[in-house]
Formats: C-alpha cells, structure tokens, sequence
C-alpha cells in the first residue's frame, strides 16, 4: 500500500512539472498522421489521415503524442519509430507506445501498467492484450518496432504512470 501511495505522488509530481514546465516546445498532440504534411485535428477522424504503414511518432514533456490517428494498410507490415523529444529526465517523463488489442479496458490496464515499474510499465498479467509495443524511451532516445496489424480499430497508450490519460490514440488497420 505504501508503494502505491508513493507511486501515486510520484505521478502527481510529475503531471505538476509538466504543467508548470517552461519548456516551449510546439504541442503537436492533435496531428494526425499524414506523412506529407501532419495537420491538426481536435480529435481523430476516419476522414483526415492518411494511410500509411511507415509511422514517426513522438512523445513530449507536455505527455503528448503528435499523432492521435494512424491508418494502416491490414495485414502488411508496419514499421513505427517512437521518439521522446522531451528534455525532462526519463525517470519523470519517459514514453513508450503500445498497442492495444481488441476490447481491452484501457483504464484497468493502465493502472496495473503504474505498479509494473520493473517490466518498463507493461504488466506481465496483461501481456495478451499487447499487440506490439516499444521500449521506454528517455529524453532523445528512440525506439523502432515492426508489426502486422490484422484489420480493425486498436488503441494505443503510453504506460508510463499517469501518461494513459493524455497519451493516446487509435490505429486503425484497413
């Protein structure tokens, strides 16, 4: 109980330096994948994003993704690079990107994700539930992964204790 009520500070702490951090970085957590020109969007769309099985994805300070909607093309392999393009330590603010499978509670497996501390936030209980997932990536550090999506609509989530809430979106495999 001790652990978790620690964990807990430590995600508010961390949320707080967010917040209050004085770094300018471009918020580009509403874009949506085109990988000719990445346009903002209050929230995904079907409509908006192109295709495309070859994803540059990135995590910032202010615990945002810059795409929230990725197509793919079903059943062809997809290569997605996850970079952190925070300065904060990794220790408060790291990233990772994992996809989801169909019908997972995104919330339930958040908060086992939160006390998964040594498995880099991806609880071994759960591990059905993961598609695909990157490393926990630190300030600059990036991570690329490749895997096959059968058709459908999966979310995905960053992990890392706190992060779910704000770092998230939809991959939709067509």
């Amino acid at each position: 109980m001790e652990r978790l009520v620690i964990m807990y500070v430590f995600v508010l702490a961390s949320f707080l330096i967010a917040c209050t951090s004085g770094n300018k970085q471009k918020d580009e957590s509403s874009s949506t994948i085109d990988t000719a020109t990445q346009s903002e969007s209050p929230a995904p769309s079907t409509d908006n994003a192109a295709v495309s099985n070859n994803i540059e994805l990135t995590g910032n300070d202010q615990m945002k993704y810059n795409i929230n909607l990725i197509r793919v093309k079903a059943g062809d392999k997809v290569t997605l690079t996850l970079k952190n393009i925070g300065t904060m330590p990794k220790e408060a603010m790291a990233h990772n990107f994992i996809l989801l499978a169909l019908g997972t509670d995104i919330e339930k497996f958040a908060m086992k994700a939160m006390v998964s501390k040594e498995t880099d936030y991806i609880p071994s209980t759960e591990k059905s539930a993961v598609l695909a997932h990157t490393k926990l990536n630190g300030p600059g550090e990036s991570d690329t992964i490749e895997f096959t999506a059968p058709k459908g609509e999966y979310d995905y989530i960053c992990s890392f204790p706190g992060h779910y809430a704000t770092m998230k979106g939809k991959l939709i495999a067509e």
